[in-house]
């Protein structure tokens, strides 16, 4: 088992974010998972992302708050614990577009299926 507390969690700058902190709370360390890693984003109001695409799938999970999801022009509101996959190279754009930070866990896999060494 390899145990993180979050009070150990460092942030991490995403490119193309905007009013967001990130904090890595699994990933990247020796003993951490394999195969991807784990991101808490909290968004302020007016905070977001893209638009952009990864070449590598991602999954959102509201923890708490509303994230605003568009995909080839269609939105959709997520609210708590709702969660939603983006294929690779998918085009989206995230906002929080309400006066609450919203609350996200972030899965991603490594850019090439394994943590870098």
């Amino acid at each position: 088992m390899h145990l993180k507390r979050f009070a150990d969690a460092e942030t991490y700058d995403a490119p193309n974010h905007w009013g967001v902190t990130g904090l890595r709370l699994q990933g990247f360390e020796d003993g951490g998972p394999e195969n991807q890693w784990i991101g808490f984003s909290q968004f302020l109001p007016g905070g977001g992302a893209g638009p952009d695409s990864t070449p590598f799938e991602k999954v959102y999970v509201v923890l708490e708050g509303e994230m605003t999801v568009e995909v080839d022009g269609a939105e959709v509101v997520l609210t708590t614990l709702d969660s939603c996959t983006i294929p690779a190279g998918e085009v989206r754009r995230i906002e929080n577009k309400t006066n609450h930070i919203c609350k996200m866990l972030v899965v991603i896999p490594y850019p090439d299926g394994k943590r870098p060494e």
